[in-house]
């Protein structure tokens, strides 16, 4: 049986955050990009054509923080980043820091097809992309006004934002905890981190995350995203992509740790990825969530914030979109 999931970022998302109106465009996003990698699957596309063209989908549209719609860097320019894995034979490929390119997760593809390599840096990965020519962007084409918006009203506060909580105080942080800091955010700013998870008809999995990683960063951050393991991981076992505060995600592991909890303790998908979202992350503040798909087609989608944008489609199933906890 094939399957997909697809996210566009967890967070603080309450209902009233969103207008009839944006909430249907969310949906249409949702639902055009799940559609674009559930026909290839259904037409007999390998897993990692499918995550790839449904993380195309969400990188094109600007509601995302993905690829155009990025959010702006300390200093004003984007910094994109990307992974995708292959579940079968383990092959990775990761970009971070990409300013260029159109679709970071086409660039991630290219360092694992074409490079001996599984993850590069700025300005490594965009020659790499011009190279094989991949489609590169002015920065105009990543500009947003919201995202613009977002970057001064950071600067004037003086702090990095995440792009996954909204409407909370800002809390001060210890010197040695930089990463706590969270600014009080406009309830109508555009999220989040994008990713995808399918199992194909021959039984393989694949994973793919992008992201525009946090508004204001700075020092050339990079979050669990591009790193293998923590924001993106694929196996015979399972297919991970998370979304949610990076540093959490990094420290936890999170995405190979569903894979270690189904290995070592033969825990089923549903219930190991509710370990890792709600009895790991969140009692020591790693909020967000993640996206998952096992070898028999089965698909969870666990998160412990106020919401998580998502979508997913078994065969012969219909799709299932949903922003809200239900």
């Amino acid at each position: 049986m094939f399957a997909l999931a697809i996210h566009g970022g967890a967070g603080t998302i309450a209902r009233a955050s969103l207008s009839p109106a944006d909430e249907l465009l969310y949906r249409a996003a949702l639902d055009a990009a799940l559609s674009m990698g559930y026909n290839l699957l259904r037409d007999g596309a390998a897993a990692l054509d499918a995550v790839e063209a449904a993380v195309r989908s969400l990188e094109d549209c600007p509601l995302f923080n993905a690829g155009r719609g990025a959010v702006f860097t300390h200093d004003g320019h984007h910094e994109m980043d990307a992974a995708l894995m292959s579940g079968h034979n383990k092959l990775a490929g990761a970009v971070t820091g990409v300013r260029q390119v159109q679709n970071p997760i086409r660039a991630a593809r290219l360092v694992m097809e074409k490079t001996e390599h599984v993850l590069l840096g700025y300005p490594g990965a965009d020659e790499l992309a011009l190279e094989y020519g991949l489609p590169l962007q002015p920065t105009e084409y990543f500009f947003t006004q919201h995202r613009y918006n977002q970057l001064q009203e950071a600067l004037r506060e003086g702090r990095m934002r995440l792009d996954h909580s909204q409407a909370r105080p800002a809390p001060v942080a210890p010197l040695d905890e930089p990463d706590t800091f969270v600014g009080v955010a406009d309830p109508n700013w555009k999220k989040g981190t994008v990713g995808a998870v399918a199992r194909d008809q021959h039984g393989h999995l694949a994973a793919a995350t992008s992201t525009g990683g946090m508004t204001n960063k700075r020092y050339s951050r990079i979050g669990d995203t591009p790193l293998i393991g923590a924001g993106t991981w694929a196996d015979a076992r399972c297919a991970i992509s998370c979304t949610g505060n990076g540093e959490y995600f990094i420290r936890a592991v999170a995405a190979y740790d569903v894979a270690c909890l189904m290995e070592y303790k033969a825990l089923s998908l549903e219930e190991a990825a509710r370990i890792v979202v709600q009895d790991k992350l969140a009692p020591v503040g790693g909020e967000g969530g993640l996206i998952a798909v096992d070898a028999a087609g089965n698909i969870t989608l666990p998160f412990n914030s106020d919401g998580m944008y998502r979508a997913s489609r078994v065969e012969g199933g219909e799709a299932l979109v949903a922003i809200y906890k239900e």
